[in-house]
């Protein structure tokens, strides 16, 4: 038997009056998810617990089957494990997003520093190195706006937002505080003092891009430990994603990590490649999981236009080819398809309510759902609270 597991990021939101009150997955044409509800069941999973934050990391986690109340350390170790960075007892890791602040370091413009390329974000990292650099502070390069801010002996003990949660918002009242506040504030504030006037930023402003003119610490913890897929649940897998922190959860589960070079996290993704990638991994392992970010970050964008068309992609480009060439094969399988999280245009952050899965496969009854959409939420034949059950029950014989 053979298991494959589509995860659109943030692809579930809420009704929108300029849909006539419908949700984007209602009004986007997904024939291939549509078919996975006939030929299968819908329903629905809580994957952030309460009392935690609605993050990918915690809802991705609790998709995977792991309960994050006992297994969860923090976002940004995860992102560090990807990125081949090896966490010791004394440090503490930092997700290091590029932004753009305007006003005079006091509003929220760009949680992506206008989607910064990676190269571009690379040297503004290593002047982050030249000038804040030393045997306690490290830098290290990741994708896009993500990167990492390693503190050797450092503490965690600090509350810090995630900058995509203030878009477009005065960051005031979302500054680090707690135990080491000030230290990790200080640090945001040098970068500020620097940044905005570096070459790569001028040149960005020259082209009509936003700056990358300030860093944006959050997602803070220490090395976890994660008990293997495999010694888990008894089955091997891969995953393949545009993002470290995936590729990082994949690392700590025991999953191999496909790449696949043209997937880049936005709508111009290579969902060709990913599916490619996917069919090739069912070869030798028994789950694929294929994490597709386009969705969330259009909902963090506030573009209903690109979140629409991020859901059709992901049906016509990923999960149609996948499926039709599994029923080409003749050999077993078992499908699923679901967001980690809501991520609605109109709030442009995550929710912690339940999302639509649809399943479909061998030993799977059809219920009498017809659509892939929230509408699941209320008619659904199966529900996971928590969503760490669902995987067990997936994966049973």
């Amino acid at each position: 038997m053979k298991f494959v597991i589509f995860l659109g990021d943030g692809m579930s939101d809420q009704p929108m009056p300029q849909l006539g009150g419908k949700t984007p997955l209602m009004v986007a044409d997904t024939p291939n998810l549509d078919r996975m509800v006939k030929m299968g069941i819908g329903g629905w999973s809580l994957n952030t617990p309460s009392g935690f934050y609605p993050g990918s990391d915690v809802a991705n986690l609790g998709v995977l089957g792991y309960d994050v109340r006992q297994s969860y350390s923090g976002r940004s170790p995860l992102e560090a494990s990807a990125m081949g960075i090896v966490l010791g007892q004394e440090d503490v890791s930092f997700r290091c997003n590029l932004v753009t602040l305007s006003d005079n370091f006091s509003v929220m413009q760009d949680f992506s520093a206008d989607q910064i390329s990676s190269a571009e974000g690379e040297i503004l990292i290593g002047e982050l190195n030249r000038r804040l650099g030393n045997e306690h502070f490290r830098f290290h390069p990741g994708v896009s706006y993500r990167h990492i801010l390693v503190w050797h002996g450092g503490s965690d003990q600090v509350t810090c937002v995630p900058p995509h949660d203030i878009s477009d918002r005065p960051i005031a009242d979302r500054l680090p505080h707690g135990e080491v506040g000030e230290t990790i504030l200080g640090l945001m504030k040098a970068s500020w003092s620097f940044l905005q006037d570096h070459p790569v930023n001028q040149k960005r402003i020259a082209e009509g891009k936003l700056p990358a003119n300030s860093i944006w610490l959050w997602g803070q913890g220490r090395k976890p430990d994660i008990e293997t897929f495999a010694s888990r649940f008894g089955k091997t897998g891969g995953v393949i994603s545009a993002v470290d922190l995936m590729r990082g959860i994949a690392n700590h589960i025991g999953f191999k990590v496909f790449h696949v070079p043209g997937a880049t996290g936005w709508i111009d993704t290579d969902y060709e490649g990913k599916a490619a990638a996917c069919l090739e991994g069912l070869r030798e392992l028994d789950m694929m999981f294929v994490h597709v970010e386009s969705p969330d970050e259009a909902g963090h964008a506030g573009r209903l236009d690109y979140k629409i068309k991020a859901i059709e992609d992901f049906d016509k480009r990923l999960v149609g080819p996948v499926l039709a060439e599994l029923d080409r094969r003749g050999e077993p399988y078992r499908a699923l398809a679901l967001p980690d999280h809501p991520t609605p245009v109109v709030l442009k952050t995550h929710t912690p309510d339940p999302v639509p899965f649809a399943m479909m496969g061998a030993g799977i009854q059809p219920d009498n759902n017809v659509a892939y959409d929230e509408g699941l939420l209320t008619t659904a034949s199966r529900t996971f609270d928590p969503g760490c059950t669902l995987m067990e029950w997936f994966l049973r014989d």
